[in-house]
């Protein structure tokens, strides 16, 4: 985002998110660099990170499969241009019409949250006389280095089926005449930055390999999520994450078995870097020992700072280098003080009609954006169509 340039600022409309799809054809290139290498990986794209239509082609494009929480993203998916084959479908709480669909629609696979769950998937696969193949998400009871609120795979986590159920569940699916066990599903967390968690969870995975030898049984695919994150305070010096690290882990990490298949659900890592909220500056308010930038955007616009306490690297389009440096508290316009993007940041001399650019956001973003007071969702633009503007 380094080479934005705003010829006519005046005809930008904001608050507006900026997609920047090179950088975005470049990350996906080196995912497929890496993830190709190895002839039985499988990278999925979290929809929920952003459903944005021209995002979602390129993806789908570039050959990625899809990880979908709902029946929604199971539609856009699909409308994008993603194989069904190429679908799998989580979530703990999966409604009747979005099981009929995903069964309707031939996906690859469902990962199962509980055996509740897995009854009612069969009940509903029975009635259309429809095969199910099912996956078991398995909580490794993995702790990772994280926001607590992105942290899924410990025991006390409302997600997954535990560990010494595995086995119960997977007889259960077996005696099920049409439903097919396919492998085994884990995700523990999110924005992970560290290789050890990874490291742990391959640890994890062998342990309970060994209980399926043991049992006879054998997992035909294995799903170690996603996780991996970005470096949300430098993004020009990170725009793309260090993907070959991130696979070469589980390379040496899992011990598999013949003909297993491994499969990848990354989201944050594949759109973060190439999206960002641009936002005018609408006062400058001066306090009596702060002084307030107030911008068009909120957490209608991107909730992150407000849901998770995150940081966003923030620049000012407006002003050129050498200006003096002052620190901000960066807020938004909505009746909550929790709308507030930044404490204390250094910015140079900002005024009102400057315009801001927040930085990593095309994860989360966009996706999450709301209505809330009544406010219009955001309009969305690539940097090629802000660079033709009048």
């Amino acid at each position: 985002m380094e080479k934005v340039q705003l010829r006519n600022s005046s005809a930008v409309k904001t608050p507006c998110y900026l997609y920047d799809l090179e950088l975005l054809d470049s990350t996906l290139q080196a995912i497929n660099a890496e993830s190709t290498s190895h002839a039985n990986y499988h990278v999925h794209y979290a929809i929920k990170a952003n459903a944005n239509p021209r995002v979602l082609q390129r993806i789908a494009a570039a050959g990625l499969g899809a990880d979908c929480v709902s029946g929604g993203e199971i539609e856009v998916a699909l409308k994008a241009g993603f194989p069904a084959k190429e679908i799998v479908f989580a979530g703990v709480g999966k409604a009747d019409w979005e099981i009929r669909l995903a069964l309707e629609k031939e996906i690859g696979m469902f990962n199962v949250e509980s055996v509740e769950e897995l009854q009612v998937i069969n009940e509903i696969a029975t009635s259309l006389n429809i095969r199910a193949r099912v996956s078991f998400r398995i909580n490794p009871d993995v702790g990772a280095h994280t926001h607590a609120h992105i942290t899924t795979g410990r025991a006390e986590d409302k997600f997954g089926i535990d560990m010494e159920d595995m086995v119960k569940v997977i007889r259960m699916a077996e005696s099920m005449p049409l439903v097919d066990f396919t492998g085994l599903h884990f995700h523990i967390g999110s924005q992970l930055l560290e290789m050890d968690d990874f490291q742990a969870l391959c640890v994890r995975v062998n342990e309970l390999q060994a209980v399926l030898v043991r049992e006879g049984l054998f997992a035909p695919n294995i799903n170690v999520g996603g996780g991996l994150g970005i470096d949300y305070d430098a993004p020009d010096a990170h725009p793309i994450p260090d993907f070959q690290a991130y696979f070469d882990t589980f390379r040496r990490g899992l011990q598999l078995r013949e003909g297993q298949q491994v499969h990848f659900e990354l989201g944050r890592a594949v759109v973060a870097q190439m999206g960002s909220l641009l936002t005018r500056v609408l006062y400058v308010k001066h306090g009596k020992q702060k002084r307030f930038v107030i911008v068009d955007a909120g957490f209608t616009e991107l909730i992150r700072p407000a849901f998770y306490g995150a940081l966003h690297a923030i620049q000012n389009l407006s002003v050129p280098a050498g200006k003096p440096i002052y620190t901000y508290d960066v807020v938004g316009p909505i009746c909550e003080s929790s709308d507030t993007f930044a404490r204390d940041y250094a910015l140079p001399e900002t005024r009102r009609g400057d315009l801001l650019l927040f930085r990593s956001a095309g994860a989360y973003g966009e996706t999450m954006s709301s209505q809330y007071n009544c406010r219009p969702l955001p309009a969305t633009y690539t940097t090629d169509d802000i660079q033709n503007l009048a």
